[in-house]
């Protein structure tokens, strides 16, 4: 269903934008970066893997292609997860947000390479309405040059290709298997990945600690349930097209804050987070 591709992209993005929130309260909770991204990708991986277990018909494991861009997509997830919480370390929330939602454009320089896709000046307007939309969104133009560092803007720019080589992987493996089976393998590349930098002690804590229900909603949420729907999304979505409506979740994770946390909104913030979701919208309405 073509006209449905960017309904199932934008919900997945809206469950990552809560995910986002549910790992900011564990984060609070002094839980350790790499063991947070583990259990949301462990989490997610037994969601694949009973999923494959109880479909029927073709997955498309026999495929070398469904194997090799489902690596590459848990490998980008992985890197994502990883360069996204050092940028963050290294930096601050902002920085790192707004240059992991640089993806877009990653993604549609790259679409413009390999020909995928035309540019336009619609296209290129689009990109920089959600990028002021996102810099606003953060309040990135008021962190001052002392806040800056070179390692933290390094890893949030890794994360932001990170980002776009996990969109890049999905689409190119979607057309070859089921998404049970696409999922499966991305989540076992990114939960062997995560487990090197994560406390192995901190990590066995948390099936006896009382956020074990936080760390399965942030799986379910997180990986399971929404990299199913954007899976099944990007079947019939371009690149570019499915990273720029990707962008709803920095406006859900946003909202999260506002609506759970306590946080406040201001004006600006409003406009930053308004220009993204009529742009995105616009996107949706009027792709094929």
């Amino acid at each position: 269903m073509p006209g449905a591709s960017t309904l199932w992209i934008a919900l997945a993005a809206l469950f990552w934008g809560i995910s986002g929130g549910i790992a900011g309260i564990l984060l609070d909770s002094d839980w350790d970066a790499a063991v947070v991204s583990f259990y949301r990708g462990f989490v997610g991986l037994i969601f694949a893997l009973l999923w494959l277990l109880v479909q029927r018909g073709g997955r498309g494991l026999a495929s070398h292609s469904l194997w090799f861009w489902s690596v590459v997509a848990g490998l980008g997830v992985a890197g994502n997860f990883t360069f996204y919480f050092l940028s963050i370390e290294y930096g601050n929330v902002a920085v790192a947000a707004t240059l992991m939602y640089c993806a877009p454009v990653f993604v549609y320089l790259a679409s413009f390479v390999l020909k995928l896709e035309r540019p336009t000046a619609v296209k290129w307007l689009a990109i920089a309405l959600v990028m002021v939309g996102v810099v606003l969104l953060t309040k990135l133009y008021a962190i001052g040059a002392g806040d800056l560092s070179l390692m933290g803007v390094a890893t949030g720019l890794l994360a932001g290709l990170s980002y776009a080589l996990f969109i890049f992987g999905f689409k190119y493996a979607a057309p070859h298997g089921s998404p049970s089976a696409v999922l499966a393998i991305a989540f076992t590349v990114l939960v062997i990945v995560l487990l090197v930098p994560a406390d192995l002690s901190q990590t066995l804590s948390v099936v006896s600690a009382p956020q074990l229900p936080l760390f399965v909603a942030l799986g379910i949420l997180g990986a399971g349930l929404s990299f199913l729907l954007y899976v099944m999304g990007i079947r019939h979505a371009a690149p570019a097209m499915a990273s720029m409506v990707a962008m709803v979740e920095p406006v859900t994770a946003t909202l999260f804050g506002v609506a759970v946390l306590g946080e406040s909104l201001a004006f600006i913030q409003m406009v930053g987070m308004g220009m993204i979701l009529l742009t995105v919208t616009a996107l949706s309405v009027t792709s094929p």
